[in-house]
């Protein structure tokens, strides 16, 4: 990202000026309140809409002259909003790459701990998961999207930690999944919880549509900033919600 501006259609800027080098094999993690713009960086790096200036490269070539197909050839994207359609489980993964074999499927779901759920569904694999998976939990539509990505197997992945909505089993279920997932990837991931952040090899701070603070999770923790700022409260909220 290269001095990137960005408005919506209602004239609400979003971006003023934002730059940051998310490095290949690394995991640069997205954090910062909410209105900040996590969520539209995520959405113009994989050009759901295009920039008003500056410019986002990947690999040095500019996104804009990409063809879409091959730009998105190069993401997974594993977004809050997962997108099922009515057709059955092993369908709805292989979404990830129309040619994989019943067994390439399987192994995705088994690395994104989809199986047990599935062994469980009355058809299994053939079993038709309804209208945007409307017979399946918030977590095993999330799993699913991560069995999508373990199939895809593309160089970057673009991930909103979307595990607000999730109970706690099922969080550490997909916390372990993602962490098989980004291995050796470039990793692109809006975070919500201070402990995913810790892992991350450098965080971008976004507050009002720009780059606020940017480092290492140690580098920001010494800088006493936002970051630190919104570790603090987080782990105070923790507690405050165990005792």
């Amino acid at each position: 990202f290269d001095h990137v501006g960005f408005s919506y259609q209602s004239g609400e800027t979003v971006l003023r000026d934002v730059s940051f080098t998310a490095k290949q094999g690394e995991v640069t993690a997205l954090v910062g309140p909410s209105g900040g713009g996590k969520t539209t960086v995520s959405r113009l790096a994989a050009r759901f809409w295009d920039i008003d200036r500056g410019r986002i490269t990947v690999g040095g070539m500019d996104i804009s002259g990409i063809d879409p197909e091959k730009l998105m050839s190069l993401y997974s994207i594993v977004f809050q909003d997962v997108t099922l359609f009515n057709n059955t489980v092993m369908e709805n993964i292989r979404i990830g790459r129309k040619d994989a074999t019943d067994e390439e499927v399987m192994a995705a779901a088994r690395l994104a701990n989809c199986t047990d759920f599935i062994e469980k569904l009355p058809d299994k694999w053939n079993t038709m998961i309804g209208e945007n998976g409307s017979e399946l939990s918030g977590g095993e539509r999330q799993r699913i999207s991560i069995a999508r990505a373990f199939l895809k197997d593309a160089p970057i992945i673009l991930m909103d930690e979307a595990t607000a909505s999730l109970d706690v089993d099922n969080e550490s279920v997909i916390q372990e999944s993602i962490s098989k997932l980004i291995r050796n990837k470039t990793v692109l991931i809006i975070a919500h919880r201070m402990r995913t952040v810790d892992g991350a090899d450098q965080i971008v701070v976004l507050k009002d549509g720009v780059v606020a603070e940017q480092g290492t999770p140690a580098a920001l923790k010494e800088k006493k900033g936002i970051y630190k700022h919104m570790v603090d409260m987080q782990l105070e909220s923790e507690q405050w919600k165990y005792n």
